[in-house]
């Protein structure tokens, strides 16, 4: 990777953390200290840049990206404060790969620390620098050091303290730069004012800006000779260093401060003009090659009520005009419709856009997001690689008006573009369509988008469960269908033995027929009405493994048919099928869930209470401290395991399901299903 060349062109810089950190918060004190508002809002009034949409003002949460850019001291900067809910961290992966740098903005309270790791595990995976901010440090309870010790837990990089607070009461009045040497106290939403260096805040501010140093010596053999000899090296060089260090993602600088009160915000600033890598090395991290074209990275899909559909861009190389073509990697052109630099839900027309900038793009109707975009096709175009999530909760939706269902399924694929962790699908057995996410509050939100943005009335309820029927015993039974109406009659007559078949066998249809007693042209016939029959049986349920053989049987010359012969094998199957002593089969899930290993006790315990059968569990592949429990579980019991689990986790643990095998239910519980089938039909 290249070196990075603080005050090269634009940057685009992510704010990333768990839920209620006050990324928010931090997005619009940065754009007050920079002036890119002249009042900062706040989200209790409602009135901040970012989160303007109904449904993350009803909650007071993040639940799309919040995209504003700024200057400062010359540089432009587009913040992209992400959503802090696991809900919706999708949004969050869909940004990540584009971005130069990211700021992990934290709270200084250890138990919450576990609530980092979702974010920290992708920054690495991707390589992407990034910074941790200790929001809130006014409200800190204990000291710094222990706190660092527990989020380097939470991190597989190194954490790099850079500044150390200065106590007074037990409460944070500033802190001491470690690179500067020097001491700063906050002001109340003003810029901190440089202070004298002494007495006990110089001591604590030596050993833990040589504990710094030797972090940064690891990566660097001259400095680490300068320590050895008792060298003091250049303030250049330490700064040549914290810039390296960061652009090779090496070690993860932590600043402090407080968004609320403006304090250490313009601190963190000059760290991201100075540190942060330029677009042309995220371009090489992306594996993308200019070769003199313009090259887009698309970060984001969103459809405006009355814009249409907009692209987030990130421009890598090149300059990118009004109207130009772009090229897709599989050669399909998209001619760029309209190009607006980004303040919220604020919008200003661009003529043009050079490398490093992030900005909307109009009418790319064909291009989705993680797509990239050439201004030539000669050059390679890699595929960015997006982490979609897998879906982990669901919900039975139907439009209240039948005439609304193509509007909706339209609807639902824009929302789809937008958030490719929203999932949908229709289930014509279960006649039900079913929308899946990351969450109860995702697909609320997913849903109030659709009532609000797109004016439907829509009804939502528990997603049905797929149970089956198969049967115990064997039985033989005869169906006739005899009928005279005047001209030809209707007459079938069969005799069919139904036998059960081991689990996952499926269906098997035998013809047994000897000495033409049923008609070849018939025994078709036979068939589909045998299988018309099986998607409903006796208890109210598809039937699945079940073998029928046609042993013999009647004609008539003029009045069988082909109808005939298909009701006279219902008529069998429905009078023999009662006889062969039917059960309930229920889908039985293989389920993997990843938790933080502190909870891994209790996460069985939810397990075996959800009639599920522990597997095992192992340590979760590259996640320390973490495990992955593995058990079957009924699909029924699945419905709001998300919720317990995230309860029990901090809101972190996941899950992935898939289907296993169908298993016998009986007792109350069978009868239940049964009843409520029968109550629905």
């Amino acid at each position: 990777m290249s070196k990075a060349n603080g005050g090269s062109g634009p940057r685009a810089v992510a704010l990333v953390g768990s839920y209620g950190s006050g990324k928010t918060t931090l997005l619009e004190s940065i754009l007050a200290a920079t002036g890119a508002i002249g009042r900062k809002g706040s989200i209790n009034a409602g009135n901040t840049v970012g989160d303007t949409s109904p449904e993350a003002r009803a909650r007071q949460m993040s639940v799309d990206v919040n995209v504003a850019t700024a200057d400062y001291l010359g540089e432009r900067f587009t913040f992209l404060d992400c959503p802090g809910s696991i809900e919706f961290l999708q949004d969050t992966l869909n940004v990540l790969p584009g971005v130069d740098a990211a700021v992990v903005v934290c709270e200084p309270e250890p138990d919450k620390v576990a609530m980092l790791k979702p974010y920290l595990k992708r920054l690495e995976a991707l390589d992407i620098p990034h910074f941790l901010f200790v929001n809130k440090i006014d409200k800190a309870g204990g000291g710094l050091r222990d706190l660092l010790a527990i989020l380097q837990e939470a991190s597989d990089k190194p954490m790099l303290l850079r500044q150390i607070p200065i106590w007074e009461k037990g409460v944070v009045t500033g802190f001491v730069d470690l690179a500067l040497e020097r001491a700063y106290v906050y002001r109340p939403h003003a810029a901190s004012e440089v202070i004298e260096l002494k007495g006990e805040v110089k001591d604590r501010e030596k050993e833990a800006r040589f504990t710094m140093l030797e972090k940064l010596a690891d990566y660097d053999e001259h400095l680490m000779e300068e320590l050895l000899s008792d060298v003091e090296p250049a303030r250049d060089e330490i700064f040549s260093d914290l810039t390296k260090e960061l652009a090779h993602d090496d070690v993860v600088p932590v600043l402090i401060g407080s968004a609320e009160n403006d304090n250490g915000i313009r601190r963190l600033l000059k760290a991201l003009r100075h540190e942060v890598p330029e677009a042309a090395v995220t371009a090489e991290r992306l594996g993308v090659k200019a070769n003199g074209d313009t090259i887009v990275q698309v970060l984001k899909t969103f459809h405006s009520s009355h814009g249409g559909k907009m692209s987030l861009g990130r421009v890598l190389s090149g300059t990118l005009k009004d109207g130009a073509v772009l090229h897709t990697r599989d050669g399909a052109d998209a001619r760029v419709g309209g190009i607006f630099a980004l303040k919220g839900a604020e919008q200003s027309k661009l003529v043009e856009a050079k490398a490093g900038d992030t900005v909307a793009l109009g009418r790319l109707e064909t291009v989705q997001t993680g797509d990239t975009l050439s201004s030539g096709k000669s050059g390679e175009l890699p595929k960015v690689a997006i982490e979609h999530l897998p879906p982990v909760y669901a919900l039975g939706i139907e439009a209240a008006d039948r005439k609304d269902e193509v509007k909706l399924t339209a609807a639902i694929a824009k929302l789809r573009e937008e958030d490719p962790s929203l999932g949908f699908e229709q289930n014509a057995d279960l006649q039900e369509m079913t929308l899946t996410g990351q969450g109860e509050i995702h697909l609320k939100v997913a849903v109030e988008k659709l009532q609000s943005k797109y004016g439907l009335k829509l009804e939502t309820h528990r997603p049905r469960v797929p149970y089956r029927e198969t049967i115990r015993k064997h039985a033989s039974q005869r169906g006739r269908h005899k009928r005279q109406s005047g001209g030809h009659g209707q007459f079938g007559d069969v005799v069919i033995e139904i036998r059960p078949l081991p689990r996952g066998d499926g269906f098997v249809f035998e013809d047994q027929i000897k000495g033409g007693v049923v008609p070849r042209q018939w025994i078709p016939s036979v068939e589909k009405g045998v299988i018309d029959y099986l998607k409903e049986g006796p208890l109210g349920f598809p039937v699945v493994d079940v073998a029928v053989a046609l042993v013999d049987g009647s004609f008539h010359t003029v009045d069988s048919s082909d109808a005939a012969f298909q009701t006279a094998a219902r008529i069998a199957m429905q009078e023999g099928m009662p006889n062969c002593a039917p059960v309930l089969l229920e889908p039985i899930m293989h389920v993997k869930i990843h938790v933080p290993n502190d909870t891994t006790a209790k996460v069985n315990g939810i397990v075996s209470g959800r009639r599920g059968q522990l597997m095992g569990f192992d340590a979760r592949d590259g996640w320390k401290g973490w495990d992955t429990v593995e058990a079957q579980m009924p699909q029924s019991e699945l419905h709001d395991l998300i919720i317990d689990l995230r309860s029990l986790t901090q809101g972190v643990g996941t899950y992935e399901v898939a289907f296993d095998h169908l298993a016998e239910l009986t007792g109350k519980l069978a009868e239940q299903v049964v009843a409520t089938r029968k109550a629905a039909a």
